[in-house]
């Protein structure tokens, strides 16, 4: 039930208005979360994280120099992954979103399914999914072929892709689920920036206990001076079934504090009325200039962040010649830095904007770029690497956080088809990523270590890289003028499953804040 009635007379209209203004700040104060919330939705992707620092750190260390793959079929194996990944991230976002807008359709599934619904919320049954796909599956990526591990390379190829299907498939139900719930859960650019600047601290923790933990188990094997090579494929194991097990508690605490159904409010028109548009459709976004946009700002800032944290390793394994605690130092310097300025991007957006914010990330990434590619001598090797580290580390955390929040914005109060969006972006940055470390192995000069390999990663890091946060740039310019996320109006919130949300502006017209 509604705090207050819409009357046509003009004299009840404005007792409307002012019972709305009476009753705002009550309404407000149920908005605002608790630090319990906040703090339990901030965990809910850890497990995410600890995976996807394994996953785009390590494995093509692992599979290239560990296990021996030649240089094309390990990157076969992180396409393989990207692609399932980037097909069920639009697929759980339809799915979630479907949940939302056809409620009926809950009858004819399973009591099972139907009951977490009603009860978690579609949002946390598909994390809950996806969790339980991700702890099944994982630690069989960072192992040696179970009673295969002579046979060729291309059939250890179609074992491991059986696991790496499995596990992005949950690693996606998961990322689409959670980050589907920020608009939810927050309703004001102020919100959103603290939730994905919390959000983002965890998974910035996250990285620096995988690099953390893999520096104490190479160095306490003594392989602090060597190149890795398969006799570290033990280590590898344990750090991955110590990060399973660090996620898995995380997400049990988000699970327990994240309460989706009673913060859920779906908005919708007012089919009654002849002049309110229908409610935003999952494929209503498809017509919208605004979702290709940020899509190619989210999808250019992944492949920064991403071809950065994959290749820096490389880098120095191969160019470098360091040893191999070197793999670990240096992406913790990197996400460190990350981490520190994380805590300095949400009091800034507030004072010059998100866009200015964005492009103060792009350019300190764009000054690492140039420092690989300018770098070189005895100095840079032992300390230079670290300046390197700290700048990719400080512009990619500044763009992501930033273009995270600019597609929260995008969503505003359309979240019944929020989960769509997202997955959407995941998805052009899944296929993106893929391709790209896909033909940068296959034309990677030769099989084996030689001088033609030495400046191939630094091109990498500094050509393809620094592309990547030029075009994030140029979609960044033609959003310049634009107010994100302000869309067709006639958009109205509905009363969620709990009465206690339902506000004054319950039937107000609402367009999407900038």
């Amino acid at each position: 039930m509604s705090l207050t009635t819409q009357i046509p007379s003009a004299e009840g209209s404005i007792q409307n208005d002012l019972s709305a203004q009476m009753c705002k700040p009550d309404d407000d104060s149920r908005f605002k979360l608790s630090w319990k919330t906040r703090i339990s939705f901030s965990v809910g992707h850890v497990l995410n994280d600890l995976t996807a620092s394994m996953w785009f750190t390590y494995l093509l260390v692992y599979f290239h120099l560990v296990l021996q793959f030649d240089n094309s079929l390990s990157g076969i194996v992180l396409l393989i992954g990207q692609i399932a990944d980037g097909i069920a991230t639009p697929f759980v976002g339809l799915q979630v979103g479907e949940a939302y807008s056809n409620p009926g359709p809950r009858r004819e599934t399973s009591r099972c399914y139907s009951g977490l619904l009603g009860k978690f919320g579609p949002r946390k049954t598909w994390h809950f999914f996806g969790t339980m796909c991700i702890l099944a599956s994982f630690p069989f990526i960072f192992m040696p072929c179970v009673g295969c591990s002579s046979s060729s390379q291309w059939a250890q190829v179609i074992y491991f892709s059986g696991f790496i299907v499995i596990f992005q498939f949950g690693w996606a139900a998961v990322q689409v689920s959670h980050l589907s719930l920020i608009p939810v859960l927050a309703h004001d650019e102020s919100s959103r920036t603290e939730l994905t600047a919390l959000r983002y601290a965890f998974t910035v923790a996250s990285n620096i206990t995988i690099y953390a933990m893999t520096w104490v188990t190479l160095g306490v094997t003594g392989a602090s001076q060597q190149v890795v090579g398969p006799e570290d494929a033990s280590d590898f194991r344990d750090v991955v079934l110590i990060a399973i097990g660090i996620g898995a508690v995380f997400s049990l605490f988000f699970h327990c504090g994240v309460d989706e159904v009673k913060h859920n409010q779906v908005y919708h028109s007012n089919k009654n009325e002849s002049n309110s548009p229908a409610a935003m459709k999952a494929f209503d976004w498809l017509k919208e200039k605004q979702f290709y946009q940020v899509a190619v700002l989210y999808m250019a800032t992944r492949l920064f962040v991403n071809l950065s944290q994959v290749y820096l390793p490389l880098w120095l394994q191969d160019n470098l010649k360091l040893g191999a605690t070197s793999v670990a130092t240096t992406p913790l310097a990197l996400f460190v830095s990350g981490f520190l300025t994380s805590l300095a991007i949400g009091p800034l957006t507030q004072v010059v904007g998100r866009k200015v914010v964005y492009l103060i990330g792009a350019l300190i990434g764009m000054g690492a770029c140039l420092y690989v590619w300018f770098g070189h001598g005895e100095f840079f090797q032992s300390y230079g690497i670290y300046g390197v580290a700290a700048l990719y580390g400080a512009g990619g955390s500044t763009m992501l956080i930033t273009s995270l929040a600019v597609t929260a914005d995008l969503i505003g109060p359309h979240v019944e088809s929020g989960a769509f969006v997202y997955g959407a972006m995941s998805f052009t940055d899944k296929l993106s990523n893929g391709l790209t470390v896909f033909l940068i192995q296959y034309l990677h000069p030769c099989a084996s270590c030689c001088l033609e390999c030495k400046p191939y990663y630094v091109m990498i890091l500094a050509l393809v890289c620094g592309s990547a946060a030029l075009l994030a740039l140029m979609s960044l310019a033609t959003m310049i003028p634009l107010d994100i996320g302000v869309l067709p109006k006639g958009y109205q919130r509905i009363s969620s499953d709990t009465e206690d949300d339902v506000t004054p502006e319950s039937h107000q017209s609402i367009s999407v804040m900038a």
